[in-house]
């Protein structure tokens, strides 16, 4: 026989899952003890539930899916903001939370960590807004069913879910886990299908130089390896989104760069607005990736495909699924080149970072950039956190097999350091992360650097002291947007306890970040290095997006 927490636990790991990320508390202490009976999964414990959160949200990020566990009320509603970035992000994690002991319910008792009422209800209810699925598991003869039922919803959702169990059946006796694939695969409408892709392929052919755009829920749908072989099908030039930076190949023979409107990759927005039909794949049209809803995109000339529906030119083709659509589409495709031969014609050089004349002059961002573009292989990823990282990682070109990691849908600040926890531990070490992260930003979540150490993760963090919420200042500046100045590298030896060993550097000057970047490179532990930087030091795309979108963000109310 398995328990309620054993049957979980497996259907965990038949997902592909090595660990999960917990923090105790008493509605969750028996559950914790049932997960922790199978020895092929590692309970990862965080330092909150937030940062909790936000390390199953980088964990599904590689994975595809994760587990968070948390106590009653005041666990996961902690959780909150991390489970609402995941849903925002299309990411599958399954909150599992302990709940009430069903005598408490039934005899509608007051309870600690409570709102002091007898609605025990308004936990699910709130993540209910959150996630695809909200479920009491109260009865141990039900836990099968509702497990297995809120994980299909997860994975075909690609949402969070939300499984609350009772704290007095999680060691109840259930039904073991029967075989299960886990596997989603979502069938199109025949007639839907062949219909749109005949409109889209009439259209493609006739154009002149088609481009295609590669946009962030196409990973989603799972279908970035089809775009990449779509654009080397027929020919056409490939960008991405700023959102799905790294989701194909930036070594593609047919990319062009990253299509974010005014503050595109050089020559890639020229090329994308001037085309006479574009095709974004996937797409997510927010304010942040159309810089303020100011890119030059026409409707007469745009084909969408979405979740479940494709766009030609303004008809819509509904249950429609991005791989069968793509595929089919594929064969009907004329090869047409011309929108690569135009990108080459004016895309020139990348602009190249140049050396100081003084190694020992302060450091300048435009070099840090270089040094790290200099770093990339496919030994490591990359994690931008919300912020002048966001523009400065957009004009690294990444090696193959090297992951990019943002959060541009929800953007919230300080998602990075728990995130980074989470693709670390999905990477299993086998690439060590560079996190981008600014001062600002690491201050909302820095506990979580104690648990990289604990745990033995090594990733290279860079810390942009700049004293200032960067984006922010750029958007709308105000004395809100100055921040206390850490001593931030002194932080790892506060976490490193006994034995750890991570290190710790600082970089005021050109010199003092080679040398850091040098002992990190030949440092098996993680390698926190603090850069000082001017406060208005910032990537020039910065400046204009800010302006854009603080323009946006400060139209008058209509009065109509």
């Amino acid at each position: 026989m398995s328990t309620v927490g054993t049957y979980l636990a497996k259907r965990f790991q038949e997902l592909g899952l090595n660990d999960y990320f917990a923090i105790p508390g008493d509605y969750n202490l028996g559950l914790l003890d049932e997960l922790l009976k199978n020895s092929s999964l590692r309970m990862i414990n965080c330092c909150n539930e937030l940062n909790a959160g936000y390390a199953a949200d980088g964990y599904a990020r590689i994975k595809g899916v994760s587990a968070l566990v948390v106590t009653y009320s005041v666990g996961g509603l902690s959780a909150v903001n991390a489970v609402a970035g995941a849903y925002a992000e299309n990411l599958p994690i399954l909150v599992i939370s302990g709940g009430p002991n069903t005598n408490s319910v039934q005899d509608a008792e007051i309870l600690h960590h409570t709102l002091a009422t007898e609605n025990y209800s308004y936990v699910r209810e709130i993540f209910a807004k959150i996630t695809a699925h909200s479920v009491f598991i109260h009865r141990p003869s039900d836990a099968p069913m509702q497990i297995d039922t809120a994980i299909a919803i997860a994975l075909d959702k690609k949402k969070p879910v939300y499984i609350e169990i009772a704290c007095n059946i999680a060691g109840a006796n259930v039904s073991p886990p029967t075989q299960r694939a886990l596997n989603v695969k979502r069938l199109s409408d025949t007639s839907s299908l062949a219909a749109a892709i005949d409109d889209a392929a009439n259209h493609l052919n006739a154009a002149v130089k088609p481009v295609l755009v590669a946009g962030s829920k196409s990973r989603a749908c799972e279908a970035t390896a089809m775009i990449e072989t779509l654009s080397q099908s027929c020919g056409y030039a490939l960008a991405a989104m700023p959102d799905a930076k790294g989701f194909v190949s930036e070594q593609h023979p047919n990319y062009i760069g990253i299509y974010w409107g005014p503050v595109s990759s050089p020559g890639c927005g020229e090329i994308v607005e001037s085309s006479d039909l574009y095709f974004f794949i996937g797409p997510n049209f927010n304010d942040y990736t159309t810089v303020g809803h100011v890119c030059n995109i026409q409707p007469k000339k745009l084909i969408v495909i979405a979740d479940g529906s494709v766009s030609v030119a303004g008809k819509v083709y509904t249950e429609v699924y991005m791989n069968e659509f793509l595929n089919g589409l594929k064969e009907k495709l004329k090869f047409n080149d011309a929108s690569v031969k135009g990108y080459k014609r004016i895309a020139g050089a990348a602009p190249l970072y140049q050396e100081p004349d003084d190694l020992n002059s302060p450091l300048t961002t435009r070099f840090l950039f270089g040094q790290i573009q200099k770093l990339l292989s496919s030994d490591y990823a990359v994690l931008a956190e919300t912020g002048d990282s966001w523009f400065n990682g957009m004009r690294l070109n990444l090696p193959e097999n090297c992951p990019f990691e943002i959060q541009m849908q929800y953007g919230s600040i300080g998602w990075s350091v728990g995130a980074l926890l989470g693709v670390q531990a999905a990477l299993h070490n086998k690439k060590r992360v560079i996190a981008l992260i600014g001062d600002g930003s690491f201050q909302m979540s820095a506990q979580e650097l104690s648990t990289l150490i604990r745990y033995g993760f090594k990733p290279i963090i860079f810390l942009m002291n700049n004293a200032s919420y960067t984006i922010e200042v750029q958007i709308h500046d105000g004395p809100y947007n100055v921040i206390n100045n850490w001593r931030y590298a002194d932080l790892v030896e506060v976490f490193n306890g006994e034995q750890a060993k991570a290190r710790a550097f600082k970089a005021p000057t050109h010199q003092a970040l080679l040398d850091a970047i040098e002992e990190a490179k030949n440092t098996d532990a993680l390698c926190f290095i603090e850069v000082i930087l001017d406060k208005d030091d910032c990537n020039k795309n910065l400046l204009e997006w800010g302006a854009r979108v603080a323009s946006y963000n400060s139209r008058s109310p209509r009065t109509n």
